[in-house]
Order: C-alpha cells, then structure tokens, then sequence
C-alpha cells in the first residue's frame, strides 16, 4: 500500500468513478490506474469497486470504509507539508480561496490588496463557484478557505465561523414608481416583475422565506447568480431588483436607485469554512482576520482545536 494508491482512489471517486477522467487529472494512463487499485483491493483482500466489466458502476461498502481512511491520511500527509513549508519560508506559498461572485467582486478585494501587499511572495488563488461547489472544494482539499452565505454550515466535515451580517436592497430605474413610497412593503414589491438571485445564492432563501410567510406570491420574472446580471437587467427596465446592499455602488451604478429592504427581509450571515483537522499557515490566519476582524488566529485556532 502506498500513497499513490490512495490518491488514485480519491481521484477515480472524485471523477465520478471514471478511470480515464482520474488518470487525465493525474496526468498518468488509465491502465496504471486501474492496475494500482487492483494492487490495493489485492493487498486489503477486499473489492473497493463494483464492476461492470471493465468499468466502475459503484463503491463498495468497504470501499466507502477504505475511502474514508485513505482521504485522512492524505490530508495528514498535505499536513506535513504544510508544518515544513511554515517553518522553513514562512513569506512564501500558495492559499487557495473559494467563493461567491458577490463576495469576491464586492466584498473582498479590499483584503485582497492588502494581503498581496503583506504576502508579495505568496500565490493567491480565487475560485468562483456555487456555495454546494464551495463547500465540497474544501472539503476535497482543493481550496484552504471557502466563503458564502449558503450551504456552509450544513457540513459536520467543515469548521464554519460567521464574518459578518449583511442585508438586502431594491434597485430599480431612475424614476421608479416604488421610489414614491414612504415604506416598502413586499405587496407592492409583487406588483412588479423581481429580478433577484438563483435559489443556492446570496440570501435567496430569506427573500422566499419573507413572501411565503407574508402569503404573497412575488412575480420571478428572472434569475441569476451575481448582482451584475441583476443590476444590467433591471437598467434595461425588465424588472426591479433585489440584492445584497454591498453589491450598490453609486458611484458607478449611476442608472439605478436603490430603496433599502432590510425590514423585508431577515438578514444574511456570510461565512468561513475551513476542512476539520486541516494545518493552517500563518498567512492563512492573517487574510482570515482581513476578511473579518474578529476571527483572530487565536480563535480560529480554537475552533479547528475544539472540531478536531
């Protein structure tokens, strides 16, 4: 048994049990694959796969077992790594980030900046994605820090801390009839066609939750996953919008208005995921404590401390 095999095992499951998907993410051949994992099975005495014919149909219930180990120990390994390069170039590295549109285009590049400008010798990485695609990134190990609002905290494998409250706004075009009213309500806002963020995004639960429990029925007109789909949709008069307050900036959304709708709608926590056990560097720590102040090194620390 060696840790080649166990990455192979995590790759093939990782790929959706296609060898030749593995072996290309592997840069190798998918004979070598399929011989190494023959290798292992060999060597447990147990069928990590179920096969047809030549190609993986399902794992085994050992072969969920021997996953799950093989996945710790290869975490533990990236561990090592990580104590070494610590102590031996503490300036330098790489840090992965996963994230939002909305966190990523509105909310982070202020720390950004000031991280590069800290960490000149360190590569930082950001991925957009869907929070479920966030989420399971780090926890596959290919991101050390996930971001968003949504799905996070439904993964007993991840530590989540909250960074900060935020809440929604209504755009609309310059000379709007919703601009008259004294106090926005959602029944007038169901009178016009809401262009607002896809189901898994950005507080989109608090806008169905506020309308279902108001026995209204908003009129969807249209969907997507960042405020600047949104917000170029409502300029073109297509509807009204409804996204996160951080996402109206006046100075350059200047064909817009904007109504805030923090009394319509429950407030959305933005949080911070990191994978259970994981070793964190130092400037993993400091580009935390950027994005929210009070998620010092101390109690990140104890959070990984107390989860693991």
């Amino acid at each position: 048994m060696n840790l080649q095999q166990l990455r192979y095992l995590n790759e093939i499951v990782r790929c959706g049990l296609n060898i030749s998907d593995a072996a290309n993410a592997l840069y190798t051949s998918q004979p070598g694959v399929s011989k190494q994992i023959k290798l292992l099975e060999e060597e447990l005495g147990v069928d990590i796969f179920v096969r047809n014919g030549k190609r993986i149909v399902a794992i085994t219930d050992p072969g969920k077992a021997v996953l799950e180990i093989a996945r710790r120990m290869l975490h533990e390994t990236e561990n090592l790594k990580q104590v070494g390069d610590e102590f031996r170039t503490q300036d330098s590295g790489s840090l992965t980030v996963a994230t939002t549109h909305t966190q990523a285009r509105y909310a982070l590049p202020r720390v950004v900046k000031e991280f590069t400008l800290h960490y000149p010798g360190v590569k930082l990485g950001l991925h957009q994605g869907s929070p479920t695609q966030i989420a399971e990134q780090v926890l596959n190990g290919e991101v050390d820090i996930g971001i968003a609002t949504e799905s996070l905290a439904l993964y007993d494998e991840l530590v989540t801390l909250p960074c900060y409250e935020w809440h929604h706004c209504v755009v609309t075009p310059p000379r709007h009839p919703l601009l008259q009213e004294k106090r926005l309500t959602l029944k007038k806002l169901a009178q016009y066609p809401i262009i607002t963020y896809d189901f898994a995004f950005t507080g989109r639960n608090k806008i169905n939750q506020a309308f279902s429990e108001a026995g209204i029925e908003p009129n969807i007109a249209l969907t997507a996953i960042d405020a600047d789909v949104i917000k170029t949709y409502v300029e073109l008069g297509l509807g009204i919008g409804i996204v996160a307050q951080m996402a109206f900036i006046p100075d350059r959304d200047r064909q817009l208005r904007m109504i805030d709708a923090g009394h319509l709608f429950q407030p959305s926590t933005t949080r911070i995921a990191i994978r259970k056990n994981q070793y964190l560097r130092g400037f993993g720590y400091h580009f935390i404590e950027l994005f929210a102040p009070h998620l010092t090194r101390e109690v990140v620390s104890k959070a990984l401390h107390l989860t693991a």
